[in-house]
């Protein structure tokens, strides 16, 4: 319920509709203890949207957007001509000029532009999953030797919405992986599988369930029982893909094991997304042939 009501306020306020997202801010509130960080956010936001109140909504402009529900928004904007200015914003394209050429000087144009793409590829992921479901996001930025995000706002949306936000990106990052895969298998260019291999080792870091990694947003959904699995599940995939990168994901979980961010109630959706997800990117990485083999 507080997810929906949520989500239906952020769609109201891309709607300039402020009025009514006042209102479902206001019964979202009331679902939340008050001295909670999602109330004070909210509190904040409703002292803000007074501002806007009184102004007159455009609601009757785009009243017929509405029945595109989570998506109103990007179809408002293509409807206005908008759309290419908003995905294409300077912040964007300076860093993600910047990320290719730093790649392209170090290892060359085809390396360069074909890893910023995998790396785009991941953080859209993230960003579609989060504009599926109707909550405002920016397009990513990049950051040369350091990676990318996505910044958007993650108060008042359940911890499964945040756990699969954040596997929406190591997903999306096993899907180019395996069609850098694809490629190699049909070209025989070790370019590919090198793309490949070193794409799906970085999500494989990347859902350490620890710091700023996906890993640590998508592990808050899941329970205790369903973290033991997790670190088990890793050891095992350790083991199968004779590749210890795995055994890092079984040591931070197993180190959340500890935190006092476990639920009571088990996200099987989470827990599911997530194994498929390492077990998609062991794959990939045994691909590529070893030294000995290319010798």
């Amino acid at each position: 319920m507080l997810e929906q009501l949520s989500g239906s306020a952020r769609l109201h306020e891309e709607l300039h509709e402020y009025v009514e997202a006042r209102s479902d801010w206001v019964k979202a509130l009331a679902l939340l203890p008050p001295d909670s960080s999602q109330a004070e956010w909210i509190s904040g936001n409703l002292k803000r949207l007074e501002t806007f109140a009184g102004a007159a909504p455009a609601t009757d402009r785009h009243a017929w957007a509405r029945k595109f529900g989570p998506f109103a928004p990007l179809i408002i904007l293509l409807a206005n001509g908008k759309f290419l200015l908003a995905l294409f914003k300077f912040k964007f394209l300076l860093s993600l000029g910047a990320f290719v050429a730093f790649y392209w000087a170090l290892y060359g144009a085809r390396f360069g532009i074909g890893f910023a793409i995998l790396i785009l590829v991941h953080e859209m992921g993230h960003f579609i999953e989060i504009k599926r479901r109707g909550l405002p996001a920016e397009m990513p930025v990049f950051l040369p030797g350091l990676g990318a995000y996505v910044r958007w706002t993650a108060l008042g949306v359940s911890t499964q919405t945040r756990a699969l936000v954040s596997l929406a990106g190591p997903m999306a990052g096993c899907l180019g992986a395996a069609v850098c895969a694809l490629v190699w298998i049909t070209t025989g260019d070790a370019l590919w599988i090198g793309l490949a291999s070193l794409s799906a080792m970085l999500n494989v870091l990347n859902l350490i369930p620890i710091w700023v990694l996906d890993g640590s947003q998508a592990i808050i959904a899941l329970n205790k029982t369903e973290r033991i699995v997790l670190s088990g599940a890793a050891v095992l995939l350790a083991a199968y893909f004779s590749q210890p990168l795995f055994l890092l994901v079984a040591a931070g979980a197993a180190y959340r094991l500890f935190t006092k961010d476990i639920p009571q109630a088990p996200s099987h959706a989470a827990m599911a997304y997530y194994l498929i997800v390492l077990t998609g990117l062991g794959y990939l990485i045994t691909l590529a042939p070893s030294p000995a083999a290319s010798r």
